[in-house]
């Protein structure tokens, strides 16, 4: 059966064969080229094969597709090097994309009847990780932390110090933002986007706080009275223990550091002046006992907290409002007939003294090494320190210079002569029955002290230290005259008796003759070295019960002549 055609059908064929020869020949005639009228960001690229319109556009669009990006970061403005941040113009598949929009068959048919082509949009390219790297670069130079508004103190003047608002830079929400304005049209500043935190104490409350305390506050100095007199506390003293903080409600009040204040070198003197000290018992010995030759008297004392409340109420005040009175409270000595008897110091535990030839050095320096001494008083498991307690021997201490020991050679330095009270000091130890923790003897041996017990010190290098383990307190009393100088021990005596035994001396080396030195030369006479070991001998119950060992090196004495 034969089937008939449409003549519809017929026309439609007939319009799809020409549309088809429209288009081949609008392929003929355009060939492999971009249409008449094409643009890129107003670059004509018609009639340019695809290498041709790459090349026009990297020559065109290059210092656009280069040109910093204005960004702005909260409050502040910036510049992004789009090289740096990762974006390109891509011009290969920019021009790619304008010839292939050709074999549209809209275009090709449309490019036989008229001339105009259309806007093609650039293709960008984005690295996505250095955009990020950008971004964190810009973070790190215009975030910043909130800081809440505050009041300073400094010299005695008062201000505000200004609040600023936080901003961190958002960089997941920036890369769209970025990417979205890179060669974008009508380019202004890219507004990135923050997060903003804004400070609990504003600007409104430094202000009331600097009008209402901190200005009234520094306006004067504030006097303190007690019985014995005033103590007056200029700004620039009180203002550099002062501040300000946020209380619960967020409003700035005043905080006082009362110790910092207290422990002030000006504040400090001044309440000494018009306080005072209290006495400890002063102790004798009447031939084996401990007698108290007077006792102790209470001080007057001003607290750090008692201070911190009298100075804080005046602050706010004018004229007479700005003195009050500071309240002062009775202050103990720490050795009274009472505790005499409680720490068991009874007797004489022990004694030694220490001879020397007069010289005017060593009067003084001695005599104020025992006076720094005098009167320390050692508790159970305690350590004493020679060199906590005399401190450095300076002219500001009360030391001169003397003759001392360096290098095997007598010269002169601050403090000669302090030996004498550590011999001494040594000697009360050993005999007390304590336990010595650090010590040492002369280089060379010196006729005056007994061999094996004598001791030196020197400042930052040799100390002389003993643990009170007699399980009672220790009082140390001293005394020392134009020759002579006496450390005893007052306490409780843990053994009945200790005694010392002195071997004979070994290793005997015989002493050089050496030149004097050219400056401050001191003449020595010549003296072997040796060894020698001295015990100490514990007795109890009419036993001995131990011994301990001290073994001495001596050095030989080379004779120095000063010719």
């Amino acid at each position: 059966m034969r089937r008939r055609i449409h003549p519809a059908a017929v026309a439609s064929g007939a319009v799809v064969l020409g549309a088809g020869a429209l288009y081949l020949t609008g392929l003929l005639v355009t060939g492999d080229e971009a249409p008449s009228g094409t643009t890129v960001r107003g670059v004509d690229l018609g009639g340019l094969s695809q290498p041709e319109a790459k090349e026009k556009l990297d020559r065109e669009l290059a210092a656009t597709a280069t040109a910093p990006l204005t960004v702005t970061v909260g409050d502040r403005t910036d510049r992004l090097d789009p090289a740096a941040a990762g974006l390109r113009l891509d011009t290969e598949e920019t021009a790619s994309r304008a010839v292939r929009s050709s074999y549209d068959p809209f275009t090709v048919i449309g490019d036989l009847f008229t001339s105009r082509g259309g806007a093609v949009d650039p293709v960008l390219a984005m690295d996505e990780d250095a955009t990020r790297a950008a971004l964190r670069g810009l973070a790190e130079k215009h975030d910043r932390k909130v800081r809440e508004g505050a009041v300073s103190f400094s010299e005695g003047a008062a201000k505000a110090v200004r609040p600023v608002t936080g901003q961190t830079l958002d960089i997941d929400g920036s890369v769209d933002p970025v990417r979205d304005a890179y060669f974008a049209e009508n380019l202004g500043r890219i507004e990135l986007p923050v997060e903003e935190k804004e400070p609990r104490i504003g600007k409104a409350e430094t202000d009331r706080a600097l009008r209402e305390f901190a200005r009234p506050a520094m306006s004067a100095p504030v006097t303190l009275t007690t019985g014995e007199g005033r103590v007056t506390i200029d700004p620039a003293t009180f203002g550099d223990h002062l501040t300000m903080r946020p209380d619960d409600r967020q409003r700035l009040v005043p905080r006082l550091d009362e110790k910092g204040l207290y422990k002030d070198p000006a504040v400090a003197a001044s309440v000494r002046a018009v306080t005072t000290e209290p006495v400890d018992a002063t102790l004798r010995v009447v031939g084996e006992r401990v007698e108290v030759a007077q006792d102790g008297k209470p001080g007057q004392k001003v607290t750090a907290e008692a201070l911190g409340k009298a100075v804080l109420p005046l602050l706010t005040g004018s004229g007479p409002e700005r003195i009050g009175k500071v309240d002062t409270v009775l202050s103990q000595p720490e050795l009274t007939r009472a505790k005499v008897a409680e720490m068991g110091m009874t007797e004489k535990v022990s004694s030694f003294t220490a001879n020397f030839e007069r010289a005017e050095y060593r009067t003084k320096n001695i005599g104020r090494a025992a006076e720094l001494i005098n009167g320390s008083t050692v508790l159970p498991g305690e350590t004493w320190s020679f060199n906590d307690t005399v401190g450095e021997r300076t002219t500001e201490n009360g030391f001169v210079d003397g003759i001392i020991i360096l290098d095997g050679k007598y010269t002169k330095a601050g403090g000669g002569g302090v030996s004498t009270v550590a011999t001494a000091m040594f000697n009360a130890i050993f005999f007390a029955g304590v336990k010595p923790v650090e010590y040492g003897a002369h280089s060379f041996y010196i006729e005056r002290y007994p061999e094996g017990r004598e001791a030196t010190v020197a400042w930052g290098s040799l100390d002389l230290k003993f643990t009170n383990d007699s399980g009672k307190a220790l009082y140390i009393a001293t005394e020392a005259t134009d020759t002579s100088v006496t450390v005893t021990f007052l306490g409780t005596k843990k053994y009945d008796a200790v005694e010392a035994s002195k071997g004979p001396r070994t290793n005997v080396q015989e002493p050089k003759k050496l030149p004097g030195a050219k400056k401050d030369c001191q003449p020595q006479t010549p003296l072997e070295g040796f060894d020698v070991t001295v015990e100490r001998i514990f007795i109890d119950g009419g036993k001995e019960v131990k011994r301990e060992p001290f073994n001495t090196r001596y050095t030989p004495r080379d004779e120095v002549t000063c010719d």
